[in-house]
């Protein structure tokens, strides 16, 4: 008869879930131990009809264990990238603010530091000024492709993160006015860092994470999203024109960083799914590290 390993997922406040499985030989060697736990909640994900892992590299497990397990003493770096639309920023958000709560629970400090692709894009003010407005300076200006962000100092930031130095973040205005206000933020080395952005796993700055993840998405979808957005944005009539603008863009510099992914992830999953999946692998580390007597 095969032998039996339960986690305990903690949905919210009130709410746990109990997951059983079966194996026949549980690991005593905690890389081991992990992997195992790690291997079956992600294909058990994959096998469920309303899955949020569309695909995913067998190879990561093994290396998500050795981060977890401790063999791998440093922080880990996660770079997210997708389409406009795709529920990139809304996933990562989640994925922290599920981290944060894990860390206020048991008392942990510097778990994990966000560094936003946004903020890397060049200062164009001059430009927009010289326009006259941003929406004119939009006009002959593409913002939807990666040489108008400093990609590679964003690299060498979250490089420094990594190898425990303090770093001063740029921060980008985004209200219109293309400013971009240099050694803005501190940013403080943690456990996790985690960056998002359509240009988050392209060539000048994939290197920098040790975990790269693609939020897909149907086209009518994100685009009936987009129009949304829009609308919301009071873009009117330049929609049509910056939707057309961004799909090119995106086939050409976001869709192929799809297959640099070590895990493929649906942007059209209900966000409590996202976050069910993490508290699944946080409850792993509960059980190695904080519920032993």
């Amino acid at each position: 008869m095969a032998d039996y390993d339960t986690i305990t997922v903690i949905q919210s406040e009130n709410e746990t879930e109990t997951v059983k499985y079966t194996t026949d030989i549980i690991p005593n060697n905690r890389l081991d131990r992990i992997e195992h736990g790690l291997h079956y909640i992600f294909e058990t994900e994959m096998k469920s009809s309303d899955s949020i892992i569309l695909d995913y590299k067998p190879d990561v497990i093994r290396r998500i264990a050795a981060f977890l397990s401790g063999m791998i003493k440093r922080s880990a770096s996660i770079g997210i990238a997708g389409e406009t639309a795709s529920g990139k920023s809304t996933i990562t958000l989640d994925i922290i603010e599920t981290i944060n709560a894990f860390a206020t629970e048991y008392e942990a400090k510097d778990i994990v530091t966000r560094v936003n692709t946004d903020d890397y894009y060049y200062d164009r003010s001059d430009m927009v000024k010289a326009a006259g407005s941003f929406a004119e300076f939009a006009k002959h200006y593409d913002l939807d492709v990666p040489q108008a962000l400093e990609l590679e100092l964003m690299s060498e930031h979250i490089k420094q993160l990594l190898s425990g130095k303090e770093v001063m973040l740029p921060k980008y205005d985004m209200s219109g006015t293309a400013i971009r206000h240099d050694n803005h933020t501190l940013a403080k080395p943690s456990k996790v860092i985690i960056s998002e952005g359509l240009f988050t796993l392209t060539d000048k700055v994939k290197s920098a994470f040790d975990f790269k993840i693609y939020v897909d998405i149907r086209e009518h979808i994100q685009k009936d999203r987009f129009y949304i957005r829009a609308e919301e944005r009071g873009l009117g009539s330049s929609a049509d024109s910056i939707y057309n603008n961004a799909n090119e863009k995106a086939q050409i510099y976001i869709r192929p960083c799809k297959a640099h992914a070590d895990i493929v992830l649906s942007g059209e999953s209900d966000r409590a799914r996202y976050k069910h999946f993490l508290n699944k692998i946080i409850s792993i580390v509960q059980r190695e590290y904080f519920l032993k007597g």
